[in-house]
């Protein structure tokens, strides 16, 4: 490999949330008094939806010129190059393409929610998200007031998830029901959704006439050999979709706080842009990091990939040998492993405080995490050296194995 991703990378003293604000984020604990019986830089981190990766040399190089330049002042777009490197991207990725006049940019993909969910529904009308869900569809309802509707996945016993098209065709059908949050790909599950399904998605959000938002932004974290469906190739002609992507997730960079909104109808990004709390302007440093990304990524991302592949291998050997009970199926997306801790910890009412405190380990899970159907699940973030996944999984197990007593007997 020409990039190294066993790096370990001291985070300490960034302000990143990843190490200095799990306490308010996981526990809800807002002043920071909630103790553990391990110091924070004890933690194994496998939570937040961030890497312990380096950001590709080539991003860094692209920030570094423009910080050469050496003024910081109002910046926008003036010209078609941004839109030529991000829809060259998409067309050789994805086989897509989209005009220029249908994207609009915002701070993230959660800001861009937020503003649109309060865009379009109306205070007696709903949303439908299906479940389990990262939180923030379920965040983005309640900021304005809106009622929500979940309809959940369905799970078959290898840990395969599908959509019940049936309960989501009812639910799509209430006449109150205006809006559609999708993710594809699907966090937290991993699941690359089919041409088929996707095409059944379409046609009762179609013939329902309703809005739909496809959160994109896993899209280029797949497994190695699969490939991307944006839900505008499938709905080529419906003017209420909204599409949402960054290279955010992609080459970790979060915090530089951009992503690309594709908007089709004019009336509504021509609202989008009118109530745009930035008005309009861009960080002139997060510009060039995204921009570098689309044009120079491309290598960087497939040995990430093939690492990626390499760490869920390892997760699924780990967990079939050593916690059996444990029905894993490698996602074919995202760096996130959705695990099923039912079978050994039925009885933990708050799953990520019992691995935090008896494990020393960070994760997310669980219902108040996730929505719904999600009851005694984690997530676990393997966007990480293989020598931090060992030694956190190695502390799961030894978790579960002192609470269970069956552990022992399976091994």
């Amino acid at each position: 490999m020409n990039y190294d991703f066993d790096e370990i990378i001291d985070r300490r003293g960034t302000r990143a949330l990843n190490t200095d604000g799990f306490r308010s984020y996981i526990f809800k604990d807002v002043e920071g008094k909630k103790k553990f019986p391990f110091k924070d830089d004890e933690f194994i981190r496998m939570w937040v939806a961030d890497m312990e990766f380096a950001t590709p040399p080539e991003i860094c190089r692209a920030m570094k010129e423009r910080i050469d330049r050496r003024i910081f002042g109002y910046t926008g777009l003036y010209d078609d190059s941004y839109y030529k490197v991000f829809s060259g991207w998409c067309k050789k990725m994805y086989d897509w393409e989209f005009p220029k006049e249908e994207l609009t940019f915002s701070s993230g993909v959660i800001p861009a929610l937020y503003e649109i969910v309060e865009d379009l529904v109306k205070d007696d009308e709903k949303v439908l998200i299906t479940t389990p869900s990262y939180g923030f569809f379920q965040h983005a309802a309640e900021y304005s007031g809106k009622e929500y509707v979940c309809s959940p996945l369905l799970r078959d016993e290898d840990g395969h998830y599908t959509i019940d098209f049936e309960d989501f065709a009812n639910k799509a059908a209430d006449p109150k029901m205006k809006l559609v949050i999708w993710c594809n790909p699907h966090n937290p599950t991993g699941r690359v959704w089919t041409s088929d399904e996707l095409k059944r998605v379409a046609d009762i959000v179609e013939e329902n006439d309703l809005w739909i938002i496809s959160d994109e932004i896993h899209c280029d974290l797949l497994r190695s050999g699969l490939r991307h469906i944006p839900m505008a190739k499938i709905m080529e002609t419906y003017s209420k979709l909204i599409t949402c992507m960054s290279a955010s997730k992609t080459f970790n960079m979060a915090g530089l706080m951009f992503s690309d909104i594709i908007i089709r109808d004019r009336k509504l990004r021509r609202t989008f842009v009118k109530r745009d709390k930035n008005v309009g302007g861009l960080n002139p440093i997060s510009l060039a990091a995204h921009e570098a990304a689309y044009e120079h990524g491309g290598a960087w991302l497939k040995e990430l990939r093939e690492y990626l592949d390499g760490n869920f291998r390892y997760v699924h050997d780990f967990l079939a040998e050593k916690l059996p009970l444990i029905s894993f199926e490698i996602p074919e997306s995202t760096y996130l492993a959705w695990v099923d801790m039912n079978p050994y910890l039925s009885d933990i009412a708050d799953i990520p405080d019992f691995f935090a405190n008896k494990a020393g380990v960070l994760l997310e899970g669980g219902n108040s995490l996730f929505v719904g159907n999600a009851k005694g699940f984690v997530r676990l973030n393997l966007a990480m050296p293989r020598s931090l996944i060992e030694d956190g999984l190695n502390r799961i197990y030894e978790a579960v194995r002192k609470h269970s007593g069956s552990v022992s007997s399976d091994n």
